[in-house]
């Protein structure tokens, strides 16, 4: 009897605080693979403690890859991370090693498995009318304007997601087609699929809130108010950028300027980043092909294991 080949290709997706990073660290190893990180945060230096960047015995001990490549004044689109993921799976294979995709930024898993649409180009006019319409409305009034005419987009959009938000009018204002028709595969181009789609999923909500609570006090601990601190004193970061909109800073850096009381942060961060938690979620839900694994199970780990053809 012949034992099957262990993927050469392993995806592990989840919501934040599911237990991913260990995970995508134990897999690698046993794999003798390599992980490509799926993670809109991660992609920023010095952005560290808030991100819950893997360390760096965690990065000596196994490769990473698209950790650490952009500047915070810096934008990173989910075409770029895949045309760098499909580079980077391209090249960790031709040294004969294995892959392993981890990360939660959904919309990366997306242009990664299924291509990217042949979307319209940015339209800056656009963009600075929306701008001025969120100055004198707010973008929760855009959001609700959004849900009008592209339902389907923004169900699946926080009420101040102002990037996404944005561009989604500024598409539909421009082309007068919903961002969501560009999402039914209408010149599509690229795709790449793993052998193994795992996704790590709570059972229990409150097992996951618990843990999110839990992270967010970790990072408190390890200075993280003193690395938003860092970050505002360069000078050149503001609240409207991509990176410092990412969960936990943008509630940081609006309590560190005086909008919130800095006791705050720890509530509204949490807050926050259970949104994010249940949107990922939600993402997940509607992605073909996964193989969930409980991520509150108190075997999680052999389970994802057992997946990847790993004795535990």
């Amino acid at each position: 009897m012949t034992t099957a080949a262990p993927p050469a290709v392993v995806a592990l997706a989840g919501p934040t605080a599911s237990g991913k990073s260990a995970a995508a660290l134990e897999l690698a190893r046993r794999l003798d693979a390599e992980i490509v990180s799926v993670d809109s945060a991660l992609v920023y230096r010095g952005m560290d403690i808030g991100t819950a960047k893997p360390t760096a015995a965690e990065r000596a001990a196994v490769a990473h890859h698209l950790i650490d490549i952009r500047d915070p004044t810096q934008a990173y689109s989910a075409a770029e991370f895949a045309a760098d993921a499909a580079r980077a799976v391209a090249e960790i294979r031709g040294r004969g090693r294995r892959v392993v995709l981890a990360g939660g930024t959904m919309l990366y898993f997306k242009a990664l498995f299924e291509g990217l649409d042949a979307m319209p180009p940015a339209d800056p006019a656009l963009r600075a009318a929306l701008e001025a319409e969120a100055a004198a409305r707010g973008w929760p009034d855009l959001h609700a304007e959004l849900a009008r005419i592209d339902a389907p987009t923004a169900a699946r959009l926080a009420p101040n997601d102002a990037q996404r938000i944005q561009r989604a009018l500024e598409v539909y204002r421009g082309t007068g087609t919903p961002l969501s028709a560009f999402h039914q595969g209408a010149g599509r181009s690229g795709g790449l699929r793993p052998d193994l789609f795992l996704s790590l999923e709570p059972t229990d909500r409150a097992w996951l809130h618990e843990r999110i609570a839990a992270r967010f006090d970790a990072m408190l601990a390890a200075g993280f108010l003193d690395e938003v601190r860092a970050l505002r004193a360069r000078g050149d970061l503001h609240a409207d950028l991509p990176s410092m909109r990412c969960v936990g800073y943008r509630q940081a850096w609006e309590a560190l300027e005086g909008r919130w009381p800095l006791d705050s942060v720890r509530e509204r961060g949490i807050a926050a980043t259970r949104q994010l938690a249940k949107r990922q979620v939600t993402w997940l839900r509607g992605m073909a092909d996964r193989q969930v694994v409980p991520c509150d199970a108190p075997d999680a780990m052999a389970r994802v294991l057992r997946a990847a053809g790993v004795p535990a």
